[in-house]
């Protein structure tokens, strides 16, 4: 593996994405969409992809990419407590938004939770915007989900 190498995650991969997630304090739901047959669900459909950074042969970032042919996603971007504050997550933005563009995908988005402070900062530098007039509507048939 390279020094500095981006791969699509498979699940052979389950392990080191929960525990990158764990040790840079994201929260998942290991009873609902993150058990392990979800992700290998998630991972096996044609437009979503778990990104791998990798820095010496260790997983540094993770984030979910998706899309629906007319917006592209990025969720779950996680950066291991070793690499943060490095640009590594703004480098994974771009590889993410460098990969939706390669599909014809020109609309990106992210949702962030109002208390995620250190998201809500790397998003607006890396010129995304805010939208207060957007309420976001959920429903969950299992609070594990």
């Amino acid at each position: 593996m390279q020094n500095n190498d981006y791969r699509f995650l498979i699940p052979a991969d389950f392990d080191e994405i929960i525990g990158l997630w764990q040790a840079a304090g994201l929260s998942h739901r290991p009873l609902g969409r993150d058990k392990q047959e979800n992700i290998e669900r998630q991972m096996r459909e044609e437009n979503t992809h778990f990104i791998g950074r990798y820095i010496n042969a260790e997983l540094a970032a993770v984030a979910i990419l998706s899309h629906n042919g007319r917006k592209g996603w990025i969720n779950r971007l996680a950066v291991s407590p070793g690499y943060q504050h490095q640009k590594v997550a703004t480098e994974m933005i771009a590889f993410c938004e460098n990969w939706l563009l390669a599909q014809g995908i020109e609309i990106f988005a992210v949702l962030i939770e109002d208390d995620n402070e250190a998201s809500l900062q790397l998003f607006a530098k890396n010129n995304y915007k805010s939208h207060k007039d957007i309420i976001y509507f959920t429903k969950r048939i299992r609070d594990e989900v």
